[in-house]
């Protein structure tokens, strides 16, 4: 299948996602919301593309529109650009203390709206990476709390969660560092919540936290052997060339 996006042929696949499209074939559309471990949640809305079918125009939030026929894509159409800038600036009322939304702002040049009013203290913007990568990479220790201008991430009561294991899934993921982790030498600090690191037992480096791993061990049926995974591979190595050695 061929589609067009910004005047240039480009083929896909029937049920595509155009976002996929898009950058496969170098086209920048930005997002927030978006990664490629987790399914698209079309939250921030910013990855909007115009496109056209039929002569008719029509605003698709990009990371959730599946190419079902051949189109006309416009990533940086006037019409984009005016949704986009007027979404980028709600982000940055929203998260004014994110300096990655102010970049973003600058970038594809926001214009200034006074009526909007900012949200004191804040880098989150609610696009919900963190809380699905909880539940579905770890144990969904953090949920969307509260409803209107008081919405937030959080965990239950704002009290440090019995069921965090500290892996950090959801600061990872976190388009604009919103998620505070403190580490020291012995510990990892997340969502009020102190957690002891366990190091390799063969090269020293960090592995992860004590109730991470015991996770990871519960869900795979295997033991822990705390190593980081050069030092796994290197013994795995070692064991099968002294096996076929013999």
């Amino acid at each position: 299948m061929t589609i067009t996006i910004n005047g240039t042929p480009c083929q896909c696949e029937k049920g595509e996602l155009l976002l996929q499209v898009a950058r496969r074939n170098g086209f920048e559309i930005p997002t927030l919301c978006h990664h490629d471990a987790i399914a698209g949640q079309g939250c921030c809305r910013l990855c909007i593309v115009e496109v056209v079918e039929r002569g008719r125009g029509r605003i698709v939030v990009s990371c959730l529109f599946p190419v079902e026929h051949g189109c006309e894509v416009y990533t940086d159409s006037d019409k984009v650009r005016r949704q986009r800038g007027m979404i980028l600036r709600l982000l940055e009322k929203r998260a004014p203390e994110s300096p990655e939304i102010r970049a973003l702002c600058e970038k594809y040049g926001a214009p200034e709206i006074d009526r909007f009013v900012k949200v004191d203290g804040s880098k989150c913007v609610l696009c919900g990476l963190c809380v699905k990568a909880c539940g579905e990479l770890s144990v969904g220790a953090i949920s969307t709390v509260n409803r209107g201008v008081t919405k937030e991430i959080a965990t239950p009561y704002h009290e440090p969660s019995s069921v965090c294991i500290g892996c950090g899934s959801c600061a990872s993921v976190c388009p604009t560092g919103a998620i505070e982790v403190i580490e020291t030498a012995d510990t990892r600090t997340i969502w009020g919540k102190i957690f002891k690191l366990v190091r390799c037992k063969h090269c020293g480096a960090v592995i992860g936290t004590a109730e991470e791993l015991a996770y990871a061990a519960k869900r795979s049926g295997q033991e822990r052997d705390n190593l980081c995974r050069t030092c796994r591979q290197a013994r795995m190595a070692d064991t099968l060339a002294h096996t076929f050695g013999e």
